[in-house]
């Protein structure tokens, strides 16, 4: 696990694969409610989680996400019932959550408003504004941009992300100054994206500061962190969703 150190330290957390009771394909500390693993295993990893912060698996904020750019504003928690990839809130007691296996988990606090926020940043949500969605809520909620923190954890790093042409091209379509996150590929005609920076000035543009980002690689760190792209290298992934997803948590 890592904890980002311009976060509350007792607030939050970026788990990763360890100190779970799930086995086989899913060993460890694996958070993916759409898998088929055991449902008392994700019950009791659940349980694990919220205990991090003194509650129990109900206080966790699941969100049913895919790769959207929409936010939601929570007043309760729930799980897997609210379509979003971004959650905000200003209540007690509500542990907002991110799954992630390569993508990037975005947690965001204002300690001073007492507003928090998490992203599910993949490419594509990092791309179609779930990073700016999340901040503008937080800011309709109260949040100062000049006193929000905010945290990219572990994802897949430049050096493991691998994409083709087609990837680049929507993405210089788009914007030239894009070419930044791209490095020339091993292969012709490939490139290596790096989606941790492209998360980090999706947040310095929308004016936060105080960004701090893991550096940890999901990929390569195999005895750390669940990794979708290489559990398909692997040949592990075998049915869709069926895969381990690791979760980053935060609290007011």
């Amino acid at each position: 696990m890592w904890t980002a150190p311009n976060l509350n330290p007792l607030k939050h957390c970026f788990f990763g694969a360890k100190g779970g009771v799930s086995k086989g394909i899913y060993a460890g500390l694996n958070v993916n409610t759409k898998s088929d693993d055991d449902i008392e295993n994700l019950n009791q990893n659940l349980s694990i989680v919220a205990q991090r912060f003194g509650l129990k698996k109900e206080n966790l904020l699941l969100l049913n996400q895919g790769v959207s750019s929409d936010a939601v504003y929570v007043e309760a928690p729930s799980q897997d019932k609210i379509y979003a990839d971004g959650a905000v809130t200003d209540k007690k007691d509500i542990i907002l959550c991110i799954r992630t296996a390569d993508c990037a988990p975005v947690l965001l606090e204002d300690d001073k408003a007492g507003v928090i926020g998490a992203a599910h940043a993949g490419w594509r949500g990092a791309y179609k504004g779930i990073i700016e969605n999340v901040v503008g809520l937080m800011l309709e909620k109260g949040a100062d941009i000049q006193n929000i923190a905010a945290a990219v954890g572990p994802c897949i790093a430049q050096k493991s992300y691998e994409v083709d042409e087609a990837f680049y091209k929507q993405f210089m379509d788009d914007n030239l100054k894009f070419e930044k996150y791209f490095a020339k590929g091993k292969k012709l005609g490939y490139y290596q994206f790096d989606l941790e920076k492209f998360c980090v000035d999706k947040l310095k543009k929308c004016g936060i500061k105080n960004v701090k980002v893991s550096g940890h690689d999901t990929y390569e760190m195999k005895d750390n962190y669940y990794s979708f792209r290489r559990f398909t290298h692997q040949g592990i992934v075998k049915k869709p969703k069926c895969f381990a997803t690791e979760i980053s948590t935060i609290v007011l």
